[in-house]
């Protein structure tokens, strides 16, 4: 299993995500993605759908 992914949102990065004790921490490649910053996700999956729901406008992001 990989302990670093990269997150892409219609064919451009969005940030890597870097696994750790507590989960797999993002870091935005771009000001784009900025919220997600330092959050904490269960797997890579769920930190793409984030990355994929703020690029589609939803501004309720969760972890």
């Amino acid at each position: 299993m990989s302990d670093t992914y990269i997150i892409e949102v219609g064919s451009k990065a969005a940030g890597i995500v870097v696994r750790n004790p507590e989960g797999y921490r993002f870091f935005a490649a771009s000001h784009r993605f900025n919220r997600l910053e330092g959050q904490i996700f269960r797997n890579a999956r769920e930190a793409e759908r984030a990355a994929i729901r703020l690029a589609n406008g939803d501004l309720s992001i969760a972890a």
